[in-house]
Protein backbone atom coordinates (compact mmCIF):
# COMPACT_ATOMS: atom_id res chain seq x y z
CA UNK A 1 0.00 0.00 0.00
CA UNK A 2 1.37 3.40 -0.98
CA UNK A 3 1.79 5.93 1.85
CA UNK A 4 -0.31 9.07 1.62
CA UNK A 5 1.80 12.22 1.49
CA UNK A 6 0.73 15.86 1.45
CA UNK A 7 3.26 18.21 -0.17
CA UNK A 8 3.00 21.79 1.07
CA UNK A 9 4.74 24.78 -0.49
CA UNK A 10 4.26 28.20 -2.01
CA UNK A 11 5.28 27.09 -5.50
CA UNK A 12 2.99 28.60 -8.14
CA UNK A 13 1.72 25.75 -10.32
CA UNK A 14 0.02 26.07 -13.66
CA UNK A 15 -2.12 23.16 -14.85
CA UNK A 16 -1.61 21.15 -16.93
CA UNK A 17 1.91 20.69 -15.62
CA UNK A 18 4.99 21.24 -17.73
CA UNK A 19 6.67 18.12 -19.08
CA UNK A 20 9.37 18.26 -16.41
CA UNK A 21 6.93 18.60 -13.49
CA UNK A 22 4.64 15.96 -14.97
CA UNK A 23 7.57 13.51 -15.03
CA UNK A 24 8.34 14.27 -11.40
CA UNK A 25 4.79 13.88 -10.11
CA UNK A 26 4.03 10.84 -12.27
CA UNK A 27 7.03 9.14 -10.67
CA UNK A 28 5.97 10.23 -7.18
CA UNK A 29 2.48 8.81 -7.78
CA UNK A 30 4.06 5.44 -8.58
CA UNK A 31 5.48 5.39 -5.03
CA UNK A 32 3.05 7.52 -3.03
CA UNK A 33 -0.57 8.58 -2.82
CA UNK A 34 0.08 12.26 -3.47
CA UNK A 35 -1.75 15.49 -2.74
CA UNK A 36 -0.25 18.96 -3.18
CA UNK A 37 -1.23 22.13 -1.32
CA UNK A 38 0.29 25.16 -3.05
CA UNK A 39 -0.59 28.33 -4.95
CA UNK A 40 -1.74 28.91 -8.48
CA UNK A 41 0.16 30.72 -11.21
CA UNK A 42 -3.21 31.79 -12.66
CA UNK A 43 -6.79 31.68 -11.39
CA UNK A 44 -6.94 27.88 -11.34
CA UNK A 45 -8.02 26.02 -8.23
CA UNK A 46 -6.39 22.69 -9.02
CA UNK A 47 -7.64 19.15 -9.51
CA UNK A 48 -7.79 15.84 -7.65
CA UNK A 49 -4.07 16.00 -6.81
CA UNK A 50 -3.42 19.73 -6.62
CA UNK A 51 -5.21 22.00 -4.16
CA UNK A 52 -4.28 25.48 -5.37
CA UNK A 53 -5.17 28.99 -4.25
CA UNK A 54 -4.49 32.23 -6.13
CA UNK A 55 -1.42 33.87 -4.62
CA UNK A 56 -2.69 37.38 -3.95
CA UNK A 57 0.07 38.38 -1.57
CA UNK A 58 2.56 36.88 0.82
CA UNK A 59 0.85 37.85 4.08
CA UNK A 60 -2.48 36.34 3.09
CA UNK A 61 -0.88 33.12 1.91
CA UNK A 62 1.04 32.58 5.14
CA UNK A 63 -1.80 33.61 7.47
CA UNK A 64 -4.26 31.19 5.89
CA UNK A 65 -1.84 28.31 5.24
CA UNK A 66 -2.14 26.60 8.67
CA UNK A 67 -5.94 26.46 8.36
CA UNK A 68 -5.87 25.21 4.78
CA UNK A 69 -3.27 22.61 5.72
CA UNK A 70 -5.34 21.49 8.72
CA UNK A 71 -8.31 20.96 6.41
CA UNK A 72 -6.21 18.76 4.15
CA UNK A 73 -4.89 16.78 7.13
CA UNK A 74 -8.44 16.00 8.25
CA UNK A 75 -9.69 15.26 4.75
CA UNK A 76 -6.72 13.40 3.21
CA UNK A 77 -5.29 11.88 6.41
CA UNK A 78 -1.72 11.60 5.12
CA UNK A 79 0.99 9.57 6.79
CA UNK A 80 3.36 12.49 6.31
CA UNK A 81 3.53 16.12 5.22
CA UNK A 82 6.59 17.19 3.23
CA UNK A 83 7.13 20.94 3.22
CA UNK A 84 9.15 23.04 0.83
CA UNK A 85 10.99 24.99 3.51
CA UNK A 86 11.08 25.55 7.29
CA UNK A 87 8.46 28.30 6.91
CA UNK A 88 5.87 25.92 5.47
CA UNK A 89 7.00 23.44 8.14
CA UNK A 90 5.99 25.92 10.85
CA UNK A 91 2.54 26.20 9.26
CA UNK A 92 2.28 22.39 9.01
CA UNK A 93 3.17 21.96 12.67
CA UNK A 94 0.42 24.39 13.63
CA UNK A 95 -1.97 22.64 11.24
CA UNK A 96 -1.20 19.30 12.89
CA UNK A 97 -2.16 20.76 16.25
CA UNK A 98 -5.35 22.30 14.84
CA UNK A 99 -6.37 19.05 13.15
CA UNK A 100 -5.36 16.93 16.16
CA UNK A 101 -3.69 14.27 14.03
CA UNK A 102 -0.33 12.48 14.46
CA UNK A 103 0.90 13.10 10.90
CA UNK A 104 4.69 13.24 10.59
CA UNK A 105 6.09 16.55 9.36
CA UNK A 106 9.15 16.40 7.14
CA UNK A 107 10.78 19.53 5.76
CA UNK A 108 13.15 20.10 2.89
CA UNK A 109 16.03 22.52 3.30
CA UNK A 110 16.91 23.68 -0.21
CA UNK A 111 18.92 26.74 0.75
CA UNK A 112 19.65 29.21 3.53
CA UNK A 113 16.21 30.11 4.90
CA UNK A 114 17.63 33.30 6.42
CA UNK A 115 17.99 34.90 2.98
CA UNK A 116 14.18 35.20 2.72
CA UNK A 117 14.25 38.41 4.77
CA UNK A 118 17.72 39.55 3.73
CA UNK A 119 18.26 39.00 0.04
CA UNK A 120 14.77 38.86 -1.49
CA UNK A 121 12.24 41.48 -2.47
CA UNK A 122 11.62 44.75 -0.68
CA UNK A 123 14.01 46.11 1.99
CA UNK A 124 10.93 46.24 4.23
CA UNK A 125 11.31 42.49 4.68
CA UNK A 126 14.17 43.22 7.06
CA UNK A 127 11.56 44.17 9.66
CA UNK A 128 10.46 40.53 9.73
CA UNK A 129 13.97 39.16 10.14
CA UNK A 130 13.94 38.33 13.89
CA UNK A 131 10.49 36.72 13.65
CA UNK A 132 11.27 34.74 10.48
CA UNK A 133 14.62 33.49 11.77
CA UNK A 134 13.08 32.38 15.05
CA UNK A 135 10.11 30.65 13.43
CA UNK A 136 12.31 28.76 10.96
CA UNK A 137 14.79 27.59 13.58
CA UNK A 138 12.00 26.49 15.92
CA UNK A 139 10.28 24.57 13.12
CA UNK A 140 13.48 22.76 12.16
CA UNK A 141 13.93 21.62 15.76
CA UNK A 142 10.33 20.41 16.04
CA UNK A 143 9.71 18.57 12.77
CA UNK A 144 10.00 14.79 12.65
CA UNK A 145 12.65 14.73 9.92
CA UNK A 146 14.74 17.07 7.78
CA UNK A 147 15.91 16.40 4.24
CA UNK A 148 18.79 18.40 2.78
CA UNK A 149 19.87 18.58 -0.86
CA UNK A 150 23.60 19.32 -0.73
CA UNK A 151 26.63 19.49 1.57
CA UNK A 152 25.93 23.21 2.07
CA UNK A 153 22.36 22.70 3.28
CA UNK A 154 23.48 19.78 5.44
CA UNK A 155 25.98 22.09 7.17
CA UNK A 156 23.24 24.66 7.81
CA UNK A 157 21.09 22.06 9.54
CA UNK A 158 23.95 20.59 11.55
CA UNK A 159 24.79 24.08 12.80
CA UNK A 160 21.45 23.87 14.64
CA UNK A 161 22.41 20.51 16.12
CA UNK A 162 20.12 18.56 13.77
CA UNK A 163 21.16 15.51 11.76
CA UNK A 164 19.32 15.21 8.43
CA UNK A 165 17.25 12.06 7.94
CA UNK A 166 18.19 12.12 4.27
CA UNK A 167 20.24 14.13 1.80
CA UNK A 168 19.52 13.93 -1.91
CA UNK A 169 18.85 16.52 -4.61
CA UNK A 170 15.50 17.42 -6.03
CA UNK A 171 14.86 15.95 -9.46
CA UNK A 172 16.43 18.21 -12.08
CA UNK A 173 15.19 17.69 -15.63
CA UNK A 174 18.34 17.96 -17.71
CA UNK A 175 16.90 16.50 -20.91
CA UNK A 176 17.09 19.85 -22.73
CA UNK A 177 20.74 20.11 -21.73
CA UNK A 178 21.83 16.54 -22.49
CA UNK A 179 19.85 15.65 -25.62
CA UNK A 180 22.68 16.84 -27.88
CA UNK A 181 26.45 16.93 -27.61
CA UNK A 182 27.97 20.14 -26.23
CA UNK A 183 29.30 22.62 -28.76
CA UNK A 184 32.62 24.52 -28.60
CA UNK A 185 32.54 27.98 -27.04
CA UNK A 186 31.90 30.86 -29.48
CA UNK A 187 34.76 32.64 -31.19
CA UNK A 188 33.82 35.95 -29.56
CA UNK A 189 33.79 36.00 -25.72
CA UNK A 190 30.33 35.98 -24.13
CA UNK A 191 29.31 35.70 -20.48
CA UNK A 192 25.76 34.67 -19.59
CA UNK A 193 23.94 35.25 -16.32
CA UNK A 194 20.82 33.14 -15.70
CA UNK A 195 18.73 33.67 -12.60
CA UNK A 196 16.10 35.71 -10.81
CA UNK A 197 16.97 39.36 -10.47
CA UNK A 198 16.80 39.41 -6.69
CA UNK A 199 19.36 40.81 -4.23
CA UNK A 200 20.78 37.39 -3.34
CA UNK A 201 21.86 36.83 -6.96
CA UNK A 202 23.91 40.05 -6.81
CA UNK A 203 23.16 41.30 -10.30
CA UNK A 204 24.16 44.69 -8.84
CA UNK A 205 27.71 43.42 -8.32
CA UNK A 206 27.93 42.10 -11.86
CA UNK A 207 26.62 45.37 -13.28
CA UNK A 208 29.20 47.30 -11.26
CA UNK A 209 32.20 45.33 -12.60
CA UNK A 210 31.07 44.89 -16.19
CA UNK A 211 32.47 48.24 -17.47
CA UNK A 212 35.91 47.22 -16.15
CA UNK A 213 35.64 43.89 -18.02
CA UNK A 214 34.72 45.72 -21.24
CA UNK A 215 37.63 48.13 -20.77
CA UNK A 216 40.06 45.18 -20.88
CA UNK A 217 38.17 43.09 -23.48
CA UNK A 218 36.32 45.50 -25.80
CA UNK A 219 34.85 42.67 -27.88
CA UNK A 220 33.19 40.96 -24.89
CA UNK A 221 29.41 40.55 -24.57
CA UNK A 222 27.07 39.87 -21.63
CA UNK A 223 23.67 38.18 -21.89
CA UNK A 224 21.42 38.56 -18.83
CA UNK A 225 18.51 36.12 -18.53
CA UNK A 226 16.01 36.71 -15.75
CA UNK A 227 13.43 38.96 -14.13
CA UNK A 228 12.76 40.19 -10.61
CA UNK A 229 12.83 43.11 -8.22
CA UNK A 230 16.28 44.30 -9.39
CA UNK A 231 15.25 44.61 -13.04
CA UNK A 232 16.02 48.34 -13.00
CA UNK A 233 19.70 47.49 -12.48
CA UNK A 234 19.73 45.58 -15.76
CA UNK A 235 17.70 48.24 -17.57
CA UNK A 236 20.28 50.86 -16.60
CA UNK A 237 23.17 48.58 -17.57
CA UNK A 238 21.68 47.89 -21.00
CA UNK A 239 21.16 51.63 -21.52
CA UNK A 240 24.81 52.38 -20.69
CA UNK A 241 26.53 49.35 -22.21
CA UNK A 242 25.88 48.29 -25.84
CA UNK A 243 27.69 45.04 -24.98
CA UNK A 244 24.76 43.88 -22.82
CA UNK A 245 21.51 42.28 -23.91
CA UNK A 246 18.64 41.19 -21.68
CA UNK A 247 16.13 38.38 -22.04
CA UNK A 248 13.49 38.33 -19.33
CA UNK A 249 12.46 34.68 -19.60
CA UNK A 250 13.54 31.50 -21.40
CA UNK A 251 12.36 27.92 -21.27
CA UNK A 252 14.85 25.10 -20.68
CA UNK A 253 15.68 24.78 -24.38
CA UNK A 254 16.26 28.52 -24.55
CA UNK A 255 18.61 28.43 -21.55
CA UNK A 256 20.54 25.58 -23.19
CA UNK A 257 20.91 27.66 -26.36
CA UNK A 258 22.00 30.71 -24.35
CA UNK A 259 24.69 28.59 -22.70
CA UNK A 260 25.81 27.25 -26.09
CA UNK A 261 26.17 30.82 -27.31
CA UNK A 262 28.28 31.78 -24.28
CA UNK A 263 31.84 31.15 -23.17
CA UNK A 264 30.91 30.82 -19.50
CA UNK A 265 28.20 31.22 -16.92
CA UNK A 266 28.69 33.98 -14.36
CA UNK A 267 26.99 33.60 -10.98
CA UNK A 268 28.07 36.31 -8.51
CA UNK A 269 25.55 35.30 -5.83
CA UNK A 270 25.61 36.38 -2.20
CA UNK A 271 23.82 33.12 -1.30
CA UNK A 272 22.82 30.02 -3.25
CA UNK A 273 21.09 26.72 -2.62
CA UNK A 274 21.82 23.82 -4.93
CA UNK A 275 22.70 26.01 -7.91
CA UNK A 276 20.64 24.26 -10.59
CA UNK A 277 21.90 26.58 -13.33
CA UNK A 278 25.46 25.50 -12.50
CA UNK A 279 24.49 21.90 -13.27
CA UNK A 280 22.85 23.04 -16.50
CA UNK A 281 26.01 24.92 -17.49
CA UNK A 282 28.13 21.86 -16.75
CA UNK A 283 25.85 19.76 -18.96
CA UNK A 284 26.64 22.11 -21.85
CA UNK A 285 30.40 22.05 -21.07
CA UNK A 286 30.50 25.61 -19.83
CA UNK A 287 32.71 26.65 -16.91
CA UNK A 288 31.34 28.86 -14.14
CA UNK A 289 32.72 32.05 -12.67
CA UNK A 290 31.00 32.15 -9.31
CA UNK A 291 31.30 33.01 -5.66
CA UNK A 292 32.36 30.80 -2.76
CA UNK A 293 28.89 30.56 -1.28
CA UNK A 294 26.41 27.74 -0.68
CA UNK A 295 25.80 25.30 -3.47
CA UNK A 296 28.14 27.06 -5.90
CA UNK A 297 31.14 26.12 -3.79
CA UNK A 298 29.77 22.56 -3.50
CA UNK A 299 29.60 22.20 -7.27
CA UNK A 300 32.43 24.30 -8.74
CA UNK A 301 36.03 23.26 -8.20
CA UNK A 302 38.27 26.30 -8.49
CA UNK A 303 40.47 26.26 -11.59
CA UNK A 304 39.08 22.82 -12.53
CA UNK A 305 35.46 23.41 -13.53
CA UNK A 306 35.44 27.17 -13.16
CA UNK A 307 36.83 30.03 -11.10
CA UNK A 308 35.65 30.93 -7.60
CA UNK A 309 35.90 34.34 -5.94
CA UNK A 310 34.88 35.66 -2.55
CA UNK A 311 31.40 37.22 -2.48
CA UNK A 312 31.51 40.99 -2.79
CA UNK A 313 35.10 41.06 -4.10
CA UNK A 314 34.63 43.21 -7.20
CA UNK A 315 38.28 43.12 -8.24
CA UNK A 316 38.45 39.32 -8.02
CA UNK A 317 35.22 38.95 -10.02
CA UNK A 318 36.56 41.29 -12.71
CA UNK A 319 39.87 39.42 -12.91
CA UNK A 320 38.17 36.01 -13.10
CA UNK A 321 35.88 37.13 -15.91
CA UNK A 322 38.74 38.66 -17.86
CA UNK A 323 40.90 35.56 -17.32
CA UNK A 324 38.38 33.14 -18.85
CA UNK A 325 36.70 35.40 -21.38
CA UNK A 326 40.14 36.37 -22.66
CA UNK A 327 41.40 32.78 -22.98
CA UNK A 328 39.04 30.64 -25.06
CA UNK A 329 41.25 27.55 -24.85
CA UNK A 330 41.35 27.68 -21.06
CA UNK A 331 37.59 28.23 -20.89
CA UNK A 332 37.04 25.24 -23.17
CA UNK A 333 39.34 23.05 -21.08
CA UNK A 334 37.50 23.92 -17.85
CA UNK A 335 34.22 23.36 -19.66
CA UNK A 336 35.19 19.83 -20.65
CA UNK A 337 36.02 19.05 -17.04
CA UNK A 338 32.74 20.63 -15.96
CA UNK A 339 30.85 18.23 -18.25
CA UNK A 340 32.33 15.31 -16.31
CA UNK A 341 31.01 16.85 -13.08
CA UNK A 342 27.38 16.66 -14.16
CA UNK A 343 27.17 12.86 -14.08
CA UNK A 344 26.21 12.53 -10.36
CA UNK A 345 23.21 14.81 -10.97
CA UNK A 346 21.69 12.71 -13.75
CA UNK A 347 18.96 11.37 -11.46
CA UNK A 348 15.82 9.89 -12.94
CA UNK A 349 12.34 10.82 -11.66
CA UNK A 350 11.93 7.22 -10.46
CA UNK A 351 15.12 7.41 -8.40
CA UNK A 352 13.98 10.67 -6.80
CA UNK A 353 10.55 9.20 -6.03
CA UNK A 354 12.04 6.05 -4.49
CA UNK A 355 14.28 8.13 -2.21
CA UNK A 356 11.31 10.25 -1.19
CA UNK A 357 9.28 7.16 -0.28
CA UNK A 358 12.20 5.80 1.76
CA UNK A 359 12.34 9.11 3.65
CA UNK A 360 8.62 8.92 4.40
CA UNK A 361 8.78 5.32 5.58
CA UNK A 362 11.94 5.79 7.64
CA UNK A 363 9.94 7.03 10.61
Amino acid sequence: MKPRVLFVGRTRYRLPLSTSLAQKFDALREELDVRVLASSADSGVGNETFRLVPDRGGARFWLTLPFRAARQLRDFQPAAVITQSPFEAAAALLARRLARVPTRVITDVQGDWRTATRLYGSPARALLRPLADGVAAAALRRVDAVRTISPFTTRLVRDLGIEPAGSFPTFVDLEAFTRSDPVPPPAAPVAVFVGVLEPYKNIDGLAAVWPAVVAQLPEVRLHVVGKGSRATVVEELVARQPSVRWTRELDAAGVAQALDEATLLVLPSRSEGMGRVVIEAFARSRPVVGTRVGGIADLVEDDVTGLLVDPGDARALTDALVALLGDRDRAAQLGRRAREGVEPWLQTPAEFAAKTRALVEAG
